[in-house]
This record gives structure tokens, C-alpha cells and sequence, in this order.
């Protein structure tokens, strides 16, 4: 039996999903990093980044030198470990599969679950999607810039695992990000 939220990838017809698993936050967490919504196979894993080519996990890892997370204990350590809170823009959508071209719909999440809990002080979004989300429902909201670092996805194939991790590496306040089509 599928799991909840489970859409068959095979399927090119649009359903609503509501977002199934929480965010990833505790009261030390400085840092929000917000995708778009989660992917068939996020949503079928209940847990971020779970597509096995995203390369979301293999990026942290490598930018903080720590051994590549396999399990959403060992994931979940490693953001908190490193005072990153992660969730997503949008709480409910339509959307097609994991098309985030398909997303419609659109109800933001609740980011005050988190802004009222920790002391945020910056927010990045994971590729352009969660950047045109984010821009249009939340920053009304939170008054907070997001910084649009190039998606992690599979579909995002010009971007090498190696200029992923130059562009990220903004999170250790090490450079800027750079400009470009995420």
C-alpha cells in the first residue's frame, strides 16, 4: 500500500498534496533552508531530499566535512548539528508527480512554526521554484530576503555536484552566491 501523499511517478495528472512530514528546526537553528514542496519520493520516504540523484545531502556533507547521512536520524542530526532549520515554501499544492513546473494552487506554509521558535537570522531557498514561491507568498509575511542558491534537484543537471558545493558554500559565509539560472 502506497504510503500517504504517494502520487505514482508515471502519472501526468496534477492531485493536491499537503505537505506530509514536518519541519527540521530546534530552538539553536539560525538558518532556514525552504525548498519548493516535497518530491514523489520525499513523499514516500516522509523526509527531505530522499530522491536517491538529489544532491541536497551529499552537498551538506561535503560542506561541512561530515560523512555522507543515510538515515533521517543521522540527517536531522546533521542540520541541527550545524543550526540549519529546513522545510519547504509551500504547505499545499497541486502539483503532477514531482513536476514543480506542475505546481498550483499553492498554500504556504506557516513559517512562524519556525520564526517564533528560533532565532533565524538568514533563509535560503533551494533553486528558483522555491525562490518564485517563496517571493510571492512568504516574504509578505516573514520581511525576510531569501538568498536563491541553484537547485539540488536531478532536473538541474547543467549545475556539476562541484559548482553546487562552490555556490552553497555560502552557508559557511564564505562567499557570495552567485547569479544564474537555478
Amino acid at each position: 500500500m502506497p504510503a500517504p501523499g504517494y502520487i505514482d511517478m508515471k502519472t501526468d495528472s496534477a492531485a493536491v498534496q499537503v505537505h506530509p512530514f514536518p519541519p527540521v528546526f530546534d530552538e539553536r537553528s539560525e538558518t532556514l533552508i525552504l525548498g519548493s514542496f516535497p518530491s514523489v519520493a520525499s513523499r514516500a520516504e516522509a523526509f527531505y531530499y530522499a530522491h536517491p540523484r538529489n544532491r541536497f545531502w551529499p552537498v551538506l556533507a561535503a560542506l561541512y566535512g561530515a560523512p555522507l547521512p543515510v538515515t533521517v536520524a543521522q540527517k536531522t542530526a546533521l542540520l541541527l548539528e550545524h543550526r540549519l532549520a529546513l522545510w519547504d515554501v509551500i504547505a499545499s499544492c497541486e502539483i503532477a508527480g514531482s513536476s514543480d513546473s506542475s505546481i498550483c494552487r499553492v498554500v504556504p506554509s506557516d513559517l512562524s512554526v519556525i520564526l517564533c521558535h528560533a532565532p533565524i537570522r538568514r533563509v535560503f531557498v533551494n533553486g528558483g521554484t522555491a525562490a518564485r514561491w517563496y517571493r510571492r507568498c512568504q516574504l509578505p509575511r516573514t520581511g525576510l530576503e531569501a538568498v536563491c542558491l541553484p537547485s539540488t534537484s536531478p532536473a538541474n543537471a547543467a549545475w556539476s555536484q562541484e559548482r553546487l558545493l562552490a555556490a552553497w558554500r555560502v552557508l559557511l559565509g564564505e562567499n557570495r552566491a552567485p547569479a544564474g539560472d537555478f
